[in-house]
């Protein structure tokens, strides 16, 4: 009787993930979740009542075991990226892209088609609107740029961050600034 040889590959666990493994796995990833049955993989999971985040999380295990990386010990790592990493700025804006992708991705599945295109372009609409707000404010003086700012903070916190709060009309600014011009005005 013949004993195989054969042996599983040791796959990477100790130390960290390095900065051109980590971009690998963010680029494959965003590369795989755009691809129709990867889509539809995430879907099927979600209508099945599983969780969008349980089929991502698979992925990117996936995407680890071609690395060469044992899937926890890659996922750990992931959870430390931003003690690890804090002080290299490009990767840091490449991690949360990737933190986002994968949000979004979830949230195309548990929304559908339609309902995610809705919000997409609800989005983009406040986005919109907040670069108004900000070319409008940069044409006051720094200390009442900041006086919008804290009023703009307040808003958003009355509001429990709601996305709408985050912007405040020409009006609305404009009475900041006359109140801190006249401390004794009051609107009508």
């Amino acid at each position: 009787m013949a004993v195989s040889t054969t042996t599983t590959p040791q796959l990477q666990s100790p130390g960290f993930l390095s900065r051109e493994q980590l971009l690998h796995l963010f680029n494959r990833f965003a590369f795989l979740t755009s691809l129709p049955d990867v889509k539809k993989r995430i879907a099927d999971a979600v209508e099945d009542k599983h969780e969008a985040v349980a089929v991502t999380t698979a992925i990117q295990e996936e995407i680890f075991l071609e690395m060469g990386v044992d899937p926890a010990f890659g996922l750990s790592c992931l959870g430390k990226v931003n003690v690890v990493f804090e002080n290299d700025q490009d990767l840091m804006i490449r991690f949360y892209r990737f933190l986002a992708k994968e949000e979004m991705a979830c949230d195309e599945a548990e929304l559908g088609p339609e309902e995610f295109a809705e919000r997409i372009l609800s989005q983009q609409k406040l986005q919109e609107q907040q670069l108004e707000m900000l070319e409008h404010m940069r044409k006051f003086h720094l200390d009442d740029q900041s006086a919008i700012l804290e009023k703009l903070h307040q808003q958003m916190e009355n509001d429990n961050y709601e996305g709408g709060s985050s912007v405040l009309s020409s009006e609305q600014i404009q009475e900041i600034v006359q109140r801190r011009v006249s401390p004794l005005f009051r609107p009508r």
